[in-house]
């Protein structure tokens, strides 16, 4: 009998990397198109603000093929500086093979290694992992050192070059354009203008230096328009600068043709456009270039993040203090700073007590005392005393650094908002060309005489209005300034659609410890049955949840060694889950747990039922210890409610929001907790694997966040529709989770949720009038208000109005960098009895 072995598929892996050249949404569709044609591909997202691309790949060999087609469709991969520590080199040779396999990686354009500093330096397009993995076959090891600042710097530099080369392009083509527009405009707006041209030039000589003038503009500054826009349409992709290319030539060519040979155009129609040509160019330009100034502003939260990390080190080697780049440090050196100096790499204090600045991680304003043992994140601020911590991450591994990349993956996602505004822009520019031709012939046609000039004007008019650039912007920019907003506060969208997803929700569910508490509970209540030591029961308790991780276990631990009682060696220890503990201690055997772990062994609890029902009255949860099979003692364990949690749930409910728990505690617990905070749904006695389907369950109640701290969290948070982890949580729970408050304060969840409404609200309000736009001035432009009104739109104020609408789209959206969230600061004073309230742990 052959059995049947299925090969599970292999995981899809992200890849992605800058492209440079696009310029409006229809650049966007069409790069998409190509790299979902690349065999291997399984989907593609391309982010306009962010100029980059984001490609998931069944296999990422594929690497070149990518790069190959984003350049096939007329824009281009820039390359990166790689900086790589390699260990395990010992000699030249050690060099040469290092070299070798590097520059055996798709994508590599040159790479060399310096044996004493242990670094390679590799420039080109290839990704970090190929480089890494070409490493590991040839038996090195090496890692990233530096998140790549000289990556960011250069990108600004980029950025900044590009921004430099627009402002003098602007400049240029400003100064040549006046004149022209004076010459020719000044003869139809000022009254004499077109006789003393006459008198003086001469209306020849006027058109002979318009055209000279003109030339230049379109040949110097406006180059960028031709070559990039006459290959795209040739290719039969045009985007916006064959837009701008075809209809300043058509006006420019008229113009030439008029002024050099009129006897080939029809009588009447011999007329120039010089200053429509030369004027659209400078309004394009002029837009490009606040366009880039704008863009610029969008990605601030990035660039002061970025700003966050770094330089260099004070490092003890040798038994000395050097001072050395960040990108030099290893884990395990020990690093000091000094009163106001920026920490460089997370670590473990050894050394020294201080308090340091956490705000740029959590948006909380206090600053948190640290002390041998305390965790100190890079890019935080000491302040006052002197601390030595050894360091525990460095380069791209540093909390900063993760959260760069999380900010940057959120920035660069589409919305399912977007869905629409791709469709559209695809067939957009192609449209627009048809509906120019269309025009020119209706002018032509039917239009009164010169109807080769109103054909003409009115085509070139089309074809400048109609740009999609605000089209393209609409939704990215406000993704960018809103996540960039978010991380500034605290709150980190690790997925991009959370955004839209949150703006949506009806239901925020809650885990109760470590979420709703501080998930530090202390034993407050201890009752012993007859014939029973207190002392022996919890030096044997204490000794059975020494092996646990619960936060219970940590109770009922401290208050044994409180009393520093001796711990008792444990055999045959097992987590019965969603029950309890089980072990033996000095021949004894030990059950510790719910009072259905209790009736599940068979044991009657009624004895101690009114003292468990006051219990869970206080809000505390009750737990039973049995030994031999006899019932011992019933405890209490109270769980501090977060100062942050009443008025965080008030914020919710003024969001017009339902709240629910959910919790492993017994139903008396959970609703005495739910009582004191106003709780609306409460699920209570969830096994852990049950929390998926309590979930499932509040999910009819409408769309449903679900915040929560643990492992056992995890699934719940995956099934939720936008799953919120608290950032001082298990790593497993973020991982699992669309939004992490880095606070560990639930005043993070009514801030995320606002801030999705606003960045929501901004999108829609930049879709309305990107589309609302051309929807009303593309009829305006082909002349529809001419039969009745007499009125034409002028190529001129196409070019200003299509400028200004990019420009309104991109400042709408830097509206969210002043956006005030609901719950900035300390919690509120008019709260303080909540820090006191006890919760039960779970």
């Amino acid at each position: 009998m052959n059995a049947h072995i299925e090969i599970p598929p292999e995981t899809p892996k992200m890849i992605h990397f800058p492209i440079e050249g696009m310029t409006c949404a229809s650049c966007v569709g069409r790069v998409e198109k190509a790299l979902s044609a690349v065999t291997g591909v399984v989907s593609a997202s391309v982010n306009l603000a962010t100029e980059r691309a984001e490609v998931s790949v069944s296999n990422p060999s594929v690497w070149p093929e990518l790069i190959r087609a984003v350049e096939a469709t007329g824009y281009s991969v820039p390359g990166k500086t790689i900086e790589l520590a390699v260990e395990g080199m010992t000699c030249a040779s050690c060099v040469g093979r290092v070299e070798r396999a590097l520059q055996s990686v798709h994508g590599v354009t040159s790479a060399t290694v310096n044996l004493a500093s242990e670094q390679a330096t590799v420039e080109g397009t290839a990704e970090v992992s190929a480089l890494l993995a070409a490493l590991a076959k040839t038996g090195y090891t090496a890692r990233d050192v530096a998140r790549d600042i000289a990556e960011d710097e250069a990108k600004t530099a980029r950025k900044d070059a590009e921004q430099a080369l627009l402002k003098r392009d602007l400049v240029l083509a400003a100064a040549f354009a006046l004149p022209v527009f004076v010459l020719e405009m000044g003869s139809h707006i000022i009254p004499g203008m077109h006789s003393l041209i006459g008198s003086t030039i001469g209306h020849e000589a006027s058109w002979l230096l318009q055209f000279a003038l003109t030339s230049f503009v379109l040949a110097v500054p406006g180059l960028r328009f031709y070559t990039k826009g006459m290959p795209a349409l040739l290719r039969g992709a045009p985007d916006m600068n064959s837009l701008v290319a075809v209809g300043t030539l058509a006006a420019y060519l008229f113009s030439v043709v008029a002024t050099f040979v009129p006897g080939v155009l029809p009588e009447g129609t011999v007329n120039v456009y010089y200053e429509a040509a030369a004027v659209i160019v400078t309004l394009i330009l002029l837009g490009r270039y606040l366009e880039a100034r704008a863009k610029g502003r969008t990605s601030e939260a990035i660039k002061r993040l970025v700003g966050l990390q770094a330089k260099t080190a004070r490092v003890r080697r040798d038994g000395s203090i050097v001072e050395i780049p960040v990108a030099e440090v290893t884990p395990g050196d020990i690093v000091e700073a000094r009163p106001g100096d920026r920490l460089p790499v997370d670590g473990e204090v050894v050394e020294g007590e201080s308090y340091v600045d956490e705000s740029m991680i959590t948006g909380e304003p206090v600053p948190v005392a640290k002390t041998a043992g305390s965790e100190v994140v890079g890019g935080t601020v000491n302040q006052h005393g002197a601390l030595a911590f050894r360091a525990t991450a460095v380069g791209g591994d540093t909390m900063l650094s993760q959260i760069i990349r999380m900010v940057e993956a959120a920035q660069g996602a589409k919305l399912p908002i977007q869905a629409l505004v791709d469709r559209v822009t695809m067939w957009f520019v192609p449209a627009v060309m048809t509906l120019a031709a269309l025009t020119f012939g209706v002018w032509l046609i039917w239009g009164p005489d010169p109807a080769l000039t109103f054909g003409l004007v009115n085509a070139v008019a089309v074809l400048i209005i109609a740009c999609p650039c605000a089209m393209g912007l609409a939704t990215p920019t406000s993704i960018m300034v809103g996540t960039g907003r978010g991380a500034e506060m605290g709150v980190l969208f690790r997925k991009g659609e959370a955004l839209q997803l949150l703006k949506e929700t009806r239901v925020v569910a809650l885990d109760k410890t470590g979420t709703l508490t501080e998930g530090k509970p202390a034993l407050t209540d201890f009752v012993l049955a007859d014939g029973f030591d207190r002392v022996e029961v919890l030096a044997h308790m204490a000794a059975v949840e020494a092996r646990s991780e619960h936060p219970i276990a940590r109770a009922i631990v401290e208050a044994a060694e409180a009393e520093r009682l001796e711990r008792l060696p444990v055999e045959n220890f097992a987590s019965v889950t969603g029950y309890g503990v089980e072990a033996t201690v000095g021949g004894s055997r030990i059950h510790i747990g719910a009072d259905r772990f209790m009736r599940k062994l068979g044991l009657d609890t009624a004895f101690f039922y009114r003292l468990a029902e006051r219990l869970g009255d206080e809000g505390k949860t009750p737990l039973y210890t049995a030994i031999d099979g006899k019932l011992a003692t019933i405890i209490a364990v109270a769980d501090p409610i977060k100062a942050s949690t009443p008025e965080a749930i008030g914020a919710l409910h003024d969001l017009g929001l339902k709240v629910a728990m959910i919790t492993g505690d017994n139903a008396r617990t959970a609703k005495a907790i739910a009582r004191r905070l106003g709780i609306d749904e409460v699920v209570s006695e969830v096994l852990p694997d049950g929390k998926v389907h309590a979930v499932k369950r509040l999910k009819a109640m409408g769309r449903l966040a679900y915040v929560g701290d643990g492992i056992n969290d995890a699934p719940a948070l995956a099934e939720a529709d936008v799953g919120l982890a608290i950032g001082t949580g298990t790593d497993v729970a973020i991982e699992a989770a669309d939004v992490v408050l880095m606070s560990g304060s639930l005043k993070g969840i009514p801030n995320a949720i606002a801030l999705s409404h606003s960045t929501i609200r901004n999108i829609r309000q930049n879709l309305f009038w990107a589309f609302a736009y051309n929807t009303a001035l593309i009829p305006v432009a082909a002349g529809v208000l001419y039969p009745v009104f007499g009125v034409l739109l002028s190529p001129v104020f196409a070019a200003g109005a299509m400028a200004l609408s990019s420009v309104f789209v991109l400042g709408n959206a830097l509206r969210l960098k002043r956006f005030i969230a609901p719950m900035m600061g300390e919690t509120s004073p008019s709260h303080p009895p909540s820090a006191s309230v006890a919760a039960p742990a779970e």
